[in-house]
């Protein structure tokens, strides 16, 4: 059940947008293995002002924050860096150094899933420790 943030400058395309949400996703199911039902995504597009990045980035410059159940290893977090900035170079065409990923990771006692049953309770009918 992640929960995917992403912002960027406003003025992109419904396809461009699309593009990072499917691409996005699809890194999470080929690197968490979490189910392909399982989208919760929320793309942000900011005004200029109120987006500053460095200078070493584009317009394209995009921060893509993931909310996750903890458990996931080092090596698919690893996995799942590459495929975001691989699927987001493929399309919409974003340079992989105009992308940051940022992985959260609250306790499992944290969410509140199921009708208000904390996640460490149910069956969340995938692996976490992936």
């Amino acid at each position: 059940m992640p929960l995917v943030k992403v912002e960027i400058l406003k003025g992109r395309s419904t396809e461009y947008k699309k593009a990072i949400l499917d691409g996005v996703h699809s890194a999470l199911v080929e690197s968490f293995k979490i189910p392909d039902y399982d989208r919760n995504q929320r793309l942000y597009e900011l005004d200029n002002e109120h987006f500053e990045f460095s200078d070493t980035k584009t317009d394209q410059c995009t921060i893509i924050d993931l909310t996750v159940f903890k458990g996931r290893s080092p090596e698919a977090k690893r996995l799942l860096y590459s495929a975001i900035v691989r699927n987001l170079q493929n399309n919409p065409g974003i340079d992989g150094e105009d992308i940051t990923i940022v992985v959260h990771e609250p306790p499992l006692e944290n969410w509140g899933v199921h009708g208000g049953k904390m996640a460490s309770e149910v069956n969340l009918g995938f692996k976490v420790d992936v």
